[in-house]
Order: C-alpha cells, then structure tokens, then sequence
C-alpha cells in the first residue's frame, strides 16, 4: 500500500520524447476525418441501438442501454460534432437523451459508479455544448444515484454491484477516477459541496492505497465498510494481482489529471505524473501496451485501448503542469508518439466492412472477452485524443 511512492524514476525514452513525431502536415486531420467517417457510417448500422463494448471479428453486436459503455457512441457523435459543426451528429446524439433518463427512472443496471461514464459523456456533454436542459436533470440524477454508493466511513465509492452483496462490498477500482468528474460537474451546478467532497476523498483513498511504491498499480482494493479499515489489493482484469493491468494504470493518469482540473491539488499532479512514467517506461517500442505492463515482448496482445486513454491523459497532464516543468514538453510528446502509432498502424482503415475505429483491443483477458477486438472505449479516446491533437478540446469530463 504506497503512501509515498518515489518519484524519481526517469522516463526511459527521454530522448525519443524531446520532440514530436515527424509527420506529413495532414497526418492528425487525416487521422480524424478518418474516425469522423466511420462514425457518420455507424450512423445507419447502429440505428437507435448501441455497440456492444466489444466487437465480434471487428464488427460491434447492437445492443439496448444495458451496460457501463454504452456512452461512448454518443459520445463519438458530440466529438464528431465538435470537430465538424455537421448538425447530423448533434441530432442524432441528442435523440439518446431521453433513453439515458428513462435508465435512471427505470433503474436499468445502474448498480455500478461507472454513472460517472455514462452520463458525463451521454448528458454533462450535450448540457455543456448546447445547454439542454433534460440532459442536465438526469446527469444530476446520475450524480445522485452515484452518492449511494460513497461509504461516508471509508471515504470510498463502491465500484460493483448490490450494496449488499457480500462479494462486492467495499470494493473500489481504479477505473473510478473516470465517474468522479460527474461528482465535481454536480457540486458545480448545484452549489452543494457534498459531491465534491466525496469525489475528493475517494480519489485520496485510491492513490494511497491503488498505487504502489513503484508507481504501478492495483485494479481493485477493498475496505471494510463499518470500520474503514483497508484490506487487501487484487485484480479483476490484469495477469495477476502484483502485476499493472495496463488499461487501469491509463485510467489512474488521465482520472488524476482530471480530478487537478478541478481540485487544484498539486499531489493530483505527481500521482499522474508517476502513473505516467511507469506506464511510459513499459511499453513495447511501437508505444502500444501489451493487455498488461507486465508483458513489454512477445506473443500477448496488445491493449490499443489503454493507449489512446493514456495518450488523452497525457495531453491532459501536460496541459496542466506550469510551462517551466521540463516534463510538460516530454509528455505532450509522448502522447503525440502513441496516437501517431495507433493511427499508422491500429486502425481498421484496411479491415473490409468493419465497424471499429482501433484495432487489437481487449476487454477481458481472463475472461476471454473482446480479446484483440474493436472497443467502443478505445475507439472514443482516440476520438479524444485526436480533437485535442488538431483543434483544441474542453473536455466533457
């Protein structure tokens, strides 16, 4: 359980990241206009359904508003929007609006904190962009249902699950830090402090006991919900519990990055600044991390998702150090290399008929599910990545 990591690790390709890649000078838009087409193309194959989180042979099944993912097709069609001022992606994002609220009034799989994804992409962002107002009221009621969840004597947000269930109780997972802008929008907007103030003592909580000494990181922890105690860190999704599930260490950077937006707390900064490092120092040499950072060679998948995520929070990160900070430069850069590798070489522009934008991605590896496929997370942070790169981005978080 790390309550002071060090943070004196340097970033192994220092050099490689003290300049931008060379690219041709319509490299980023190309890459855009290429996500942006297939977005518009999605369009009529997902009708008024949704993506599943992953694909099957690189083509999404359609499913209803059932899962943690479903947001971020919406959310494609908002950054589709914003990158080309074409009113078929904001009409067409806005009619899931009413779908998204009749979830909260019908209570469809909302036993989870991923409302934090659901509804900052699905309605915080329509809210922010256009000022509609029915997206406003069920992103607030997201943000209610989200506060069930926070144990006052824990200081934490359960992740999974019935609050009741024994399996999943007091369990947080570094994914969090993502559902936690939706707690800061909502003390934003109503004046009340009290959602702030638990999604500043959770993000506490998940970097004094998530992140380790060196700097890598738990996928899940738990606490005892009646006394507070911590108990023990595990994993759900990575090789094994002491390795660095790659695609949490990517939410850590990015969700600590966001959380200093809006905290201005300075140790959110050196809790990304070293997630970022140690993901950094464990990447292959085309910059796209293996499933997990245990593996830097050989026959294991690639997680192309966790790269666009941590190239995101990256930018993120660099757009929030003081210019003078020598790694402000170094991690720009650095994000700049991963997404040009995605984009040279992950993207589906040569797969017949597929509907993801990212290639060899991967749901679950000890699952078995959506392994080097398509995600509609990685597909929608390349997105990100991609808007920031080319035009500027305030971001939906």
């Amino acid at each position: 359980m790390a309550t002071n990591p060090s943070n004196k690790e340097k970033l192994v390709r220092e050099k490689l990241f003290s300049a931008p890649p060379k690219t041709k000078p319509d490299f980023w838009k190309e890459a855009l206009a290429f996500g942006v087409k297939k977005v518009r193309s999605n369009i009529t194959a997902f009708r008024k359904k949704y993506p599943a989180p992953a694909s099957v042979k690189n083509v999404y099944p359609l499913i209803g508003n059932t899962e943690w993912t479903t947001s971020f097709w919406p959310g494609m069609l908002w950054l589709s929007w914003e990158g080309t001022g074409d009113d078929l992606f904001r009409k067409t994002a806005e009619k899931y609006i009413a779908d998204f609220r009749a979830r909260l009034d019908k209570r469809i799989a909302v036993e989870t904190h991923d409302l934090g994804f659901l509804y900052t992409l699905a309605c915080v962002a329509p809210w922010r962009l256009t000022g509609n107002t029915a997206a406003r009221a069920a992103a607030l009621k997201a943000a209610d249902l989200l506060m069930i969840r926070f144990y006052e004597k824990a200081g934490i947000i359960q992740a999974w699950g019935d609050l009741n269930d024994p399996e999943q109780q007091g369990r947080i997972i570094i994914d969090c830090a993502m559902n936690l802008p939706l707690l800061y929008w909502a003390s934003e907007e109503t004046g009340n402090p009290y959602y702030r103030e638990a999604a500043e003592r959770h993000i506490a909580a998940a970097n004094r006991y998530l992140i380790r000494q060196n700097w890598s990181t738990y996928h899940t922890f738990f606490f005892d919900i009646k006394t507070g105690k911590p108990l023990k860190g595990t994993t759900a999704q990575g090789y094994s519990d002491d390795s660095c599930w790659s695609r949490g260490q990517a939410w850590g950077i990015y969700g600590n990055a966001l959380s200093y937006r809006y905290t201005r707390d300075p140790s959110l900064l050196e809790n990304a600044k070293g997630l970022a490092r140690y993901f950094l120092n464990h990447l292959p040499e085309d910059l796209v991390a293996y499933w997990d950072l245990v593996f830097v060679k050989g026959k294991e998948e690639r997680d192309s998702s966790a790269a666009a995520i941590a190239a995101r929070g990256l930018l993120e990160l660099s757009a929030a150090l003081p210019l003078a900070d020598p790694e402000r430069r170094l991690f720009e850069n650095a994000a700049l290399h991963i997404t040009a590798s995605l984009a040279k070489s992950y993207t589906t522009s040569s797969v017949h008929r597929s509907t993801g934008i990212l290639l060899h991605g991967v749901y679950s590896k000890p699952g078995n599910n959506g392994v080097d496929e398509c995600t509609t997370w990685g597909d929608y942070f390349y997105m990100e990545a991609l808007v920031s790169i080319v035009r500027g981005w305030r971001p939906y978080w």
